[in-house]
């Protein structure tokens, strides 16, 4: 057991020098210039996605040759070992084109199926959010946890885009959630959920989420003692949407969301 300890500690260390080193390849485009281009799913890359994830990528070749390394902008890559590193560059790109500051690097590293590390890197506000299994969670080296709220109507709410619950069938659900809590706003992304990791908010949606969108966030939200699940309730990075709550609220979220698809 110590030495899981040890090894899962060394782990956690080397993912956050290298969220850090990615996130001031994607600070200085940031600050910078650059071309925005659209993928074929209309979404938003740039120079900063690619270069940040080439780096994240030789970086863990260099070091664990045999793992297995899957990110937003490249695939995967086979591997020998049960470990799976799951990567994104930038999570919040249309953030990042826009000149605003919430977008992160995100690295998740998964030993058969079961995510025992997650960080989040927010370089423009200069916030490291990260949490390996039985470690707890740091947020800029100090303690992280979700806040203590139980009511949904002292709740805040966040979504990425209440919009787009609509889109993806999520609608009268989300209208409810807003009408039953204190407050909403629209700080999304990995954000959001950093924010729930911190207690700085309560709930955060996301109607529609990818692996490497989720990986990294998992272990975050349940080290600082919060869940994260799909919008069914199952605990999972891989169910195509994502709910973080401060665990004390989830029951009440579930229970809204069943009442809405009655």
């Amino acid at each position: 057991m110590k030495a899981a300890s040890h090894e899962s500690k060394e782990l956690l260390e080397f993912a956050v020098r290298l969220a850090r080193e990615a996130g001031e390849i994607t600070l200085s485009y940031y600050k910078g210039s650059f071309v925005t281009e659209r993928k074929g799913d209309g979404s938003p890359v740039t120079v900063a996605d690619r270069e940040a994830e080439n780096y994240l990528r030789h970086s863990i070749e260099r070091s664990f040759p045999d793992d297995l390394v899957l990110g937003e902008e490249g695939g995967e890559r086979a591997g020998s070992s049960n470990r799976r590193w799951i990567i994104d560059p930038v999570d919040g790109t249309y953030s990042f084109v826009r000149g605003v500051p919430l977008f992160g690097v995100l690295i998740g590293l998964e030993i058969e199926e079961e995510m025992i590390l997650g960080v989040v890197n927010l370089p423009a506000l200069n916030e490291m959010v990260y949490a390996a299994r039985g470690m707890g969670c740091f947020w800029n080296g100090e303690v992280a946890r979700v806040s203590s709220t139980r009511s949904l109507d002292e709740a805040l709410l966040l979504s990425t885009d209440f919009g787009a619950c609509a889109q993806y069938g999520f609608g009268t659900a989300a209208e409810r959630l807003q009408a039953r809590t204190a407050a909403r706003r629209t700080w999304g992304d990995c954000y959001g959920h950093v924010l729930v990791a911190t207690g700085r908010a309560d709930v955060m949606l996301d109607p529609v989420m990818n692996v490497w969108d989720c990986a990294a966030l998992l272990p975050v939200i349940e080290e600082a003692g919060g869940t994260f699940t799909d919008w069914s309730g199952k605990r999972s990075i891989r169910g195509g949407n994502a709910i973080s709550t401060n665990g004390a609220l989830f029951e009440s979220v579930m229970e809204t969301l069943r009442e809405a698809s009655d």
